[in-house]
């Protein structure tokens, strides 16, 4: 078996990383990703990519041809992955989830791969107030990242068939420590702002809701959706991924980070406009269809993982919204270094990889 994880140098890819060698401690690994954010390391201590078997440095929008050689299965996390750079890259976005995803994905079926699983989001749900959305409610993408996930769910709809099953994971917002931590995130946020400042800041009025998954426990689900038989779900399958008892307010998240660390406070914005990304999510499908990969970790538990980990790193941290854990910054750096030109590519290649942390003037690590 050869496992390809796109975009493994991310967020997420680190605890994927892990949890495939352990499923799989033969499988041969693979990671593909640009490398943005391959420097924005906590307190590692060593680089996740040593339990896979190559590293590929790539663009998903002109990979090598030899790339999906041999490969069985492909784990789809690459992306340009939140609302800010969404708003800022709109075009780059388009085409690094949907377009050039669609077109990989068709390359993939085309290799003999044999499963691809998307990660997809709940952001699809957009304004949501009246009730929990579940897989069959109408979607209402507000932002370029959520019309992007849409996008390619309906495109891999016509790819799947019995040579090429898919899974389309519509995963809750994301938190918990990673090696590669983010704080554009909302608990992450709550929680470092804690740790740092006493102080949580709500810009919004804090009464939109969000339905949050840890990161650990989203790898769990990547790896069910891999291993997942025809009769859970078909040839082609979307599936919110999260638990029902993790639909949060805002508010009551901030407030539940203020109990975990006493002597925090909160400040909420109770002048400004409601935001309208907020939505309460019915997580039941999935809690039939994959009752050994459920959510294990809760949010007392996050909160902690998450406040042990920033601790360890409080030295490298002296402004939150300015350091490599917010991922919008580290484009900014990278264009201001003039490393990144406005589509979002490496224009120095030995500069850029110096950089990031790449190996300079290879595309790859076997």
């Amino acid at each position: 078996m050869k496992i390809l994880i796109t975009g493994n140098l991310g967020y997420v890819g680190p605890w994927v990383t892990r949890q495939l060698r352990a499923r799989y401690p033969e499988a041969r690994l693979v990671g593909a990703d640009i490398g943005y954010f391959a420097h924005s390391l906590t307190d590692a201590s060593h680089l996740p990519e040593t339990l896979l078997d190559a590293q590929h440095f790539v663009d998903i929008r002109k990979p090598p041809r030899d790339l999906l050689s041999g490969v069985t299965a492909i784990v789809h996390l690459a992306a340009i992955s939140n609302d800010p750079m969404g708003k800022k890259y709109e075009a780059v976005t388009n085409d690094v989830n949907y377009r050039f995803s669609v077109e990989m994905a068709r390359q993939s079926k085309d290799a003999g791969v044999r499963t691809f699983v998307f990660a997809s989001s709940c952001s699809v749900y957009g304004f949501a107030e009246d009730a929990p959305r579940t897989e069959r409610s109408a979607l209402d993408p507000l932002t370029a990242y959520a019309r992007s996930k849409v996008l390619m769910e309906e495109a891999l709809s016509g790819l799947a068939d019995d040579s090429f099953r898919v899974s389309c994971l519509r995963f809750a917002t994301a938190c918990g420590m990673s090696d590669r931590l983010r704080l554009d995130l909302v608990l992450n946020d709550f929680v470092a702002s804690a740790v740092f400042k006493r102080k949580i800041t709500v810009l919004s009025d804090g009464s939109p809701w969000r339905p949050l998954i840890n990161v650990k426990d989203m790898a769990r689900a990547l790896e069910w959706a891999l291993e997942r038989d025809k009769s859970a779900g078909g040839n082609f399958l979307i599936v919110n991924a999260g638990s029902d008892e993790w639909n949060y307010q805002v508010r009551d998240l901030a407030q539940a980070v203020a109990r975990a660390l006493p002597g925090t406070e909160v400040s909420i914005n109770q002048q400004a406009q409601p935001d309208k990304r907020s939505y309460r999510v019915d997580f039941s499908m999935f809690r039939g269809l994959a009752p050994n990969h459920q959510p294990q970790l809760n949010l007392s538990q996050t909160v902690d993982d998450l406040r042990r980990g920033l601790e360890m790193v409080r030295d490298n941290t002296a402004d939150l919204r300015m350091s490599s854990f917010v991922r919008l910054h580290v484009l900014d750096q990278l264009q201001a270094a003039g490393l990144l030109n406005d589509r979002l590519e490496w224009v120095n290649r030995p500069a850029a990889a110096a950089v990031a942390g790449l190996p300079g003037g290879r595309g790859d690590i076997q």
